[in-house]
């Protein structure tokens, strides 16, 4: 019992030195349960079948991430628990002369661990429960749900979760300072606060010549996923750019340890202006020794930074252009015209392959199905394909010009989709967009996609002809014209050639089409259509058939709704774990180097500096030693996102200043919030203790 209130009162007593241990291990228990709690709150939410099995998957894989993030937080307790062994040190030292086992010891700690994980699991759990609430509102939001049935939640299974999770962690924090203890030698712990590390200062012309090796490598790394992200011929190449901005930044702090102190010692009336010589030399120490350690942090603050921006930003994209993308409530496709040699190699029987010639109607009618019946106005068109046009083909003479620029990028050998203009005229009235003529031997090219356009014009910039249906035809414009004829959740149209009606052959293989609007109650026709297309399967017609597929508004909506929500909840979670990891790393770092540098701080005070300066010279120190990683993670982010956006522009909108704001606001406030804490932390370290 006596050991236990040595505990208490040793809680108490270094209250302060435990404020970041503490606000660490609420704010990951917090954040930890928001997301956890997010399945129980997902219950009540009156969304359809279909969406509830996107909320499903999300919380599938949201709790397949909380074992990462249990890793992560896991290694961040631990990591803050040797800060508080290397801060009482020469407290185990009395106890240790005073004749107290190493197993007392270890008790001492054992019983300080529990109530600091009881008081931060209650807290943290009830400041959760409450931030839970806030996030229902969210995933009501986020999942367009109606909110009548909204009430107070707290999730039992959430909870615990997070009671097994934390108390494994807790348990190995235990074992973990009963075996440093159990290490721990009494001459060590006594002569513990005399070492501390030597500043070696670097050659500075070395550091010169790494430091522009470096940026210049980081600046071919930033290149790559910029300008020369066509030039990357397969997705793994990425990691290329990846691994050379890596070692770069590690290079970069390198030489800076040395770089700086040598440029501002040469600025004489800088370097000996107030405590900047003092805080100078404090700063280099801190790189020259933690390179490693500040690389890490930079990239995951710059992992953090991209994943927040990019994962709000997609959500938007993909929400954001349903009226444009989606403007009418059904598409019906079926492919027709087989030819019976290609396709009976393909697996179609003999039925099907002369059923082909029928459309759409003419098919759903053989099961006494009336499309008629369920649309107010619809429009009917085919695409064509010919094998004599080929992608490769509309490009001409810059063809070659073309395949070296985006390599692996496109497939040239696809044929390329053709439609009638009077079709295309039609599907533009029902969505709202531009109409156009052409002569016999003019042709254009309507696409969506922006990459496709920049090729597309190439070659129509050079006035290429092409040759369709055994009839050559030239380019009416010198550029693309934007528009679509499939609906879907981004932009996927690569190109759609329209030409005369007269060019067309209509025997060739093609697509055909309907486009309507629903008559009545959208979501009730809606889900009476999707039912009576998905029995067509089950019927015995269905092998004589060539059965057509469908794509309607509301599912397009729920899909775009639901993978964005995933990114979005994905994003979060992992990226403020690693914002917390990344502050708290830090922060802790700060407090070991405060703690070894308590004496020189007292010298200062013998010499006459006043506490003010002592102060200044400490914030700004702690200043500098957050920002170096951070500023760095930020000029990385800023060509992390101009990637982001080239992946996201497939979505539409890339609108990324909301996301890249939501972002700033969680570094203000965690990253600032630790930054904050360590200082005032700092401040009482060192601390004059006479007064």
């Amino acid at each position: 019992m006596t050991l236990f209130k040595i505990s208490l009162q040793n809680i108490k007593k270094s209250f302060k030195d435990y404020t970041i241990y503490f606000f660490t291990l609420i704010l990951g228990v917090s954040i930890f349960y928001v997301f956890n709690a997010i399945e129980s709150q997902t219950i009540l939410l009156d969304v359809s079948s279909s969406t509830h099995e996107l909320i499903d998957l999300m919380n599938s894989m949201l709790s397949g991430v909380s074992v990462l993030v249990a890793f992560i937080l896991g290694f961040l307790i631990i990591y803050a628990s040797r800060f508080l062994m290397k801060r009482r040190h020469k407290e185990f030292a009395i106890y240790l002369t005073l004749g107290m086992s190493k197993g007392k010891i270890s008790l001492i700690l054992f019983f300080e661990t529990i109530i600091i994980g009881l008081i931060s699991l209650v807290i943290g759990l009830l400041a959760g429960s409450a931030l839970s609430q806030l996030m229902s509102i969210f995933v009501a939001n986020m999942f367009d749900a109606d909110m009548t049935k909204y009430e107070f939640i707290f999730s039992t299974s959430a909870c615990l979760k997070t009671l097994i999770y934390f108390g494994i962690i807790y348990l190995i924090v235990i074992l973990f300072n009963v075996v440093n203890i159990g290490k721990c030698k009494l001459i060590d712990l006594l002569q513990a606060s005399k070492k501390s590390e030597k500043v070696k200062i670097k050659n500075p012309y070395l550091c010169t010549i790494i430091f522009f090796i470096s940026a210049i490598a980081l600046g071919y790394a930033y290149y790559m996923v910029t300008g020369g992200v066509a030039d990357l011929d397969y997705a793994n190449e990425i990691l290329i750019p990846i691994a050379i901005g890596a070692v770069s930044t590690f290079f970069i702090f390198w030489s800076l340890s040395g770089l700086v102190l040598k440029i501002v010692m040469s600025i004489k009336g800088l370097y000996f202006k107030g405590l900047n010589c003092f805080t100078l030399r404090q700063i280099s120490s801190k790189i020259n020794t933690t390179v490693f350690s500040m690389t890490f942090i930079c990239l995951m603050l710059f992992v953090t930074i991209c994943l927040l921006s990019s994962a709000l930003s997609l959500k938007n994209s993909m929400t954001a252009n349903f009226e444009e993308l989606a403007p009418a409530d059904i598409q019906l496709t079926k492919k027709m015209n087989f030819d019976k040699e290609t396709y009976l190699n393909q697996g179609y029987s003999l039925e099907q392959i002369e059923n082909s010639k029928l459309n759409i109607e003419d098919t759903l009618k053989q099961f006494d199905f009336n499309i008629d019946d369920y649309l107010q106005e619809k429009v009917e068109y085919n695409i064509y394909n010919s094998e004599d046009l080929k992608f490769k083909d509309t490009l001409g003479s810059k063809y070659k010009e073309v395949e070296e620029k985006y390599k692996s990028l496109i497939s040239y050998e696809v044929e390329e989709p053709i439609i009638k203009i009077s079709d295309y005229n039609k599907i533009a009235k029902i969505y709202g967009n531009e109409t156009y003529t052409l002569n016999e031997d003019e042709y254009m090219i309507i696409t969506d996609f922006d990459t496709m356009v920049e090729i597309r014009n190439v070659a129509l910039k050079n006035n290429e002809t092409i040759t369709v249906f055994s009839k050559t035809l030239k380019p009416k414009y010198n550029e693309c014209k934007i528009g679509f004829d499939e609906m879907s959740s981004n932009h996927i149209n690569t190109g759609l050639i329209i030409v005369s009606d007269d060019v067309v052959d209509e025997n060739a293989v093609a697509y055909n089409s309907i486009i309507g609007n629903y008559k009545g109650d959208k979501k009730e026709v809606d889900k009476v259509v999707i039912n009576k297309l998905n029995s067509l399967i089950d019927n015995p017609l269905s092998s004589k058939y060539v059965l057509p597929s469908g794509s309607t508004r509301l599912a397009i909506i729920e899909a775009s709704t639901g993978l964005g929500a995933l990114v979005t909840f994905i994003g979060l979670y992992i990226g403020i774990i690693f914002l917390i990891a990344s502050a708290g790393i830090l922060a802790l770092k700060e407090l070991t180097e405060s703690t070894d540098n308590k004496e020189r701080f007292e010298i200062l005070r013998k010499i006459g500096t006043d506490e003010k300066m002592i102060n200044r010279a400490l914030f700004r120190q702690i200043l500098i030693f957050f920002m170096f990683p951070l500023v760095l993670a930020i000029i990385h982010s800023i060509f992390g996102i101009m990637f982001s956006s080239y992946i996201i522009s497939t979505f539409g909108n890339k609108e990324l200043l909301p996301s890249i704001i939501t972002t700033a606001i969680f570094l203000i406030v965690i990253y600032g919030g630790y930054f904050l804490i360590t200082y005032y932390c700092s401040k009482n370290i060192i601390k004059d203790q006479t007064k």
